[in-house]
């Protein structure tokens, strides 16, 4: 999912990779880095938690726009990503929340940029790193995932049922998980 956002004039790739292993996120990211030529930033998040595409491209529009007003928590925006994602203000939780384990089998993956050109290049390095190509199904939602996602961030059937329109849970969660990802931002 390859978004323009015209508030900040950067590209968003999100994307998800099914069924893999990464143990060490940090060494990832060091071979990605020795294959693109450009900058971007790269954050890899654990796919099981992730609310579809939406929760993610939410929280790369916040930190993107809390580091323009210069509001920002962490020292970087994919950090500050993965605080939005997670709904949390310390980066320990977050990581410890959102962050790729060694048991994490699908990885969502979103690579900022400031041109269309070098995040397609990165997307294409991570993906040789990983040895797989994109799924971005493993950022839809199943029952066991909802389930997950409404544990971690702490959402009720009373919530879930507030927010519901056409019998839509899937939509009313990701509303959800959206409205404490703002609630974040409301606190800076």
């Amino acid at each position: 999912m390859l978004k323009y956002i015209e508030e900040t004039g950067k590209y968003v790739e999100i994307a998800g990779f099914r069924n893999i292993m990464i143990c060490d996120a940090k060494e990832l990211l060091r071979a990605v880095r020795k294959e693109k030529q450009q900058p971007v930033w790269i954050q890899f998040f654990d796919a099981e938690l992730v609310a579809t595409w939406q929760h993610l491209h939410f929280a790369v529009l916040n930190a993107l726009l809390v580091f323009k007003n210069e509001r920002n928590i962490s020292k970087s925006v994919v950090m500050e990503t993965m605080l939005y994602a997670s709904a949390q203000r310390q980066i320990r939780r977050a990581i410890d929340l959102m962050g790729v384990k060694c048991d994490s089998a699908n990885v969502a993956v979103v690579i900022i940029g400031e041109s269309l050109d070098s995040v397609k290049k990165a997307l294409s390095a991570v993906s040789e790193a990983i040895g797989a190509e994109p799924d971005g199904t493993v950022l839809d939602l199943s029952r066991k995932k909802a389930r997950r996602i409404r544990e971690a961030f702490g959402i009720n059937e009373k919530e879930l049922k507030a927010v519901m329109e056409k019998n839509n849970v899937e939509q009313a969660l990701v509303k959800l998980v959206i409205e404490r990802m703002a609630l974040l931002s409301s606190r800076h």
